[in-house]
């Protein structure tokens, strides 16, 4: 895999600087709520993740992560305001945690690993990778180290949310965050890499090839013209028997 595909795979991450600025909003937002009320917190994590937003607008990098990012602390703000309890700023990351790692492992199950289809349609391969084994079961295992983080989130998480844990709440988010997200993306990047290996180094099939058994050249004579009895040389063939000799 060439060092542009791993940085196509990082950047739709955000970069590494992207998974860091995901973690600015909850850190403001725990601590502010505890000094000065949920109302307070909600702005505050809403100002610094349009911060950040302006900050990649400034550095011209890619800001799809930014947006993205900043419309997912603006739905974890609402749920807060609508819950009316700090907590409920994670509700939404800890049920997204539940459905992506549910997602992940059926696609094992259905022999579709999704670490295997996504990277299909960043570098143009499509669904080769599926007619070798070996390749497919690199992908399975990236998709289960992805299926264990969303998962193990899920279960981390929901349990702080139903002990009224806040402030573990925001550290489980942070520390179950981009640093499992990076250990997830070093499988993914030894899976890519073997895969497109195997793809890479096997033969491709050529249209229009003829095949070994085809009436045109048994005889090894197919580029000579046949006359009207259908034979090379003018000679008949009999069923059964070789050319009558002269």
């Amino acid at each position: 895999m060439s060092d542009t595909n791993q940085q196509t795979m990082l950047e739709q991450l955000g970069g590494i600087s992207g998974l860091v600025y995901s973690t600015l909003p909850v850190l403001v937002f725990v601590p502010v709520n505890s000094l000065w009320g949920l109302t307070v917190a909600i702005w505050s994590a809403l100002g610094v993740a349009l911060a950040v937003l302006v900050w990649r607008l400034i550095q011209r990098t890619p800001i799809q992560p930014a947006i993205s990012g900043f419309f997912g602390v603006a739905l974890c703000a609402f749920i807060a305001h609508r819950t009316g309890d700090a907590k409920g700023y994670f509700l939404f990351g800890i049920y997204a945690s539940l459905v992506y790692g549910g997602a992940f492992l059926l696609s094992v199950l259905v022999r579709r690993p999704l670490v295997g289809v996504i990277w299909g349609m960043l570098n143009g391969q499509g669904s080769r990778w599926r007619s070798h084994t070996t390749a497919v079961r690199a992908y399975d295992v990236a998709t289960l180290a992805w299926t264990l983080v969303f998962l193990g989130r899920y279960l981390v998480q929901n349990h702080l949310y139903d002990e009224n844990r806040t402030g573990w709440l925001a550290v489980a988010r942070i520390g179950m965050g981009w640093p499992l997200t990076a250990l997830a993306l070093l499988v993914t990047l030894w899976a890519v890499r073997r895969a497109d290996r195997i793809v890479e180094a096997a033969p491709s099939e050529t249209v229009g090839d003829a095949p070994a058994d085809d009436p045109a050249t048994d005889d090894g004579l197919s580029n000579k013209p046949r006359d009207e009895h259908g034979t090379h040389d003018g000679q008949p063939r009999l069923p059964g028997r070789h050319r009558l000799r002269d």
